[in-house]
């Protein structure tokens, strides 16, 4: 049976006598993905990302915070759960920290524990300490 092709299909390869061959690993990469749009994936993990919204105490709520702040004295172990500000979206996470607190800085409004971490007073949820009792 004879085709269109039939005249051409038994040739050899054309091979340029001015450029040399491209190695297999060049002719693969012409073929390798493209992304149009660059950052568009970041993009979307930032935007799925969940943060959570800052917990408003209540007036009793605070008052008893407020006590265990008062009885804090630099040495004390302590853990505290505080809000921590998302630097990209609106919200945070709440975080949990243990240390010993080194100061406790009422200009800045917050404490400085030994390692150098440093906690807004205002953005506490909780106070641990089994100096304070629980």
């Amino acid at each position: 049976m004879s085709g269109p092709y039939d005249d051409i299909i038994d040739l050899p390869h054309p091979t340029s006598q001015r450029h040399p061959r491209m190695p297999m690993a060049n002719r693969a990469a012409q073929f390798s993905p493209f992304a149009a749009l660059s950052g568009y994936d970041d993009a979307v993990k930032e935007t799925a990302r969940l943060t959570d919204s800052k917990v408003e105490l209540t007036e009793e709520e605070k008052v008893i915070l407020d006590a265990k702040l008062q009885l804090l004295v630099p040495g004390m172990e302590a853990s505290f759960t505080y809000f921590q500000q998302d630097d990209k979206k609106e919200g945070g996470a709440y975080l949990t920290v243990t240390g010993t607190v080194k100061k406790f800085d009422s200009y800045a409004r917050e404490i400085v524990l030994g390692d150098g971490r440093r906690m807004p007073i205002d953005d506490i949820l909780e106070l641990q300490s089994e100096a304070l009792g629980n």
